[in-house]
């Protein structure tokens, strides 16, 4: 018995698009990294990229479960000393780009290597309903239907 290995003509790559909105941000980053990977499919190949293309909309609407959502921090650092910035999930949430905090969920769920960046340019993460994809007719999947988790309780909505 021969170990199948795929070639990259044999890859198909589909869209589908993801409502956010009531979403858990961790199941969802998980769920999302492993579509644009390519590990749902059977013809999964380490060395290539696999995945399909995920669009994201609602991004401003995501849940961050018990109380990340004033504790959670990001660091960035601006590249002089001293330079190390810090800021809340609430702040950027609220802010001006909202998708950030699910780039950055998906981005650090995916293994650092040569395929990081070619697999994170498949993803699309939009503030509002609206996408620009609709010429690639994407499919929706309803991911609080797969599993009762996935979906955040109204109450813990902070």
């Amino acid at each position: 018995m021969k170990t199948y290995s795929a070639k990259p003509r044999e890859i198909e790559r589909g869209w589908y698009v993801i409502d956010a909105d009531g979403l858990v941000l961790g199941r969802l980053a998980a769920f999302v990294a492993d579509r644009l990977r390519g590990k749902h499919k059977p013809i999964w190949t380490p060395h290539l990229d696999c995945g399909d293309h995920i669009v994201i909309v609602n991004a401003e609407k995501v849940v961050l479960t018990g109380r990340k959502l004033e504790q959670k921090v990001y660091y960035r650092h601006t590249g002089y000393p001293g330079g190390l910035k810090e800021e809340r999930a609430e702040k950027i949430l609220k802010g001006r780009f909202p998708e950030r905090v699910i780039q950055k969920a998906v981005e650090r769920m995916i293994s650092k290597g040569p395929l990081r960046q070619q697999v994170l340019r498949k993803l699309h993460v939009y503030k509002g309903p609206h996408h620009p994809h609709a010429a690639q007719k994407p499919e929706p999947i309803d991911l609080g239907a797969l599993n009762r988790k996935n979906r955040a309780v109204e109450a813990s909505h902070g």
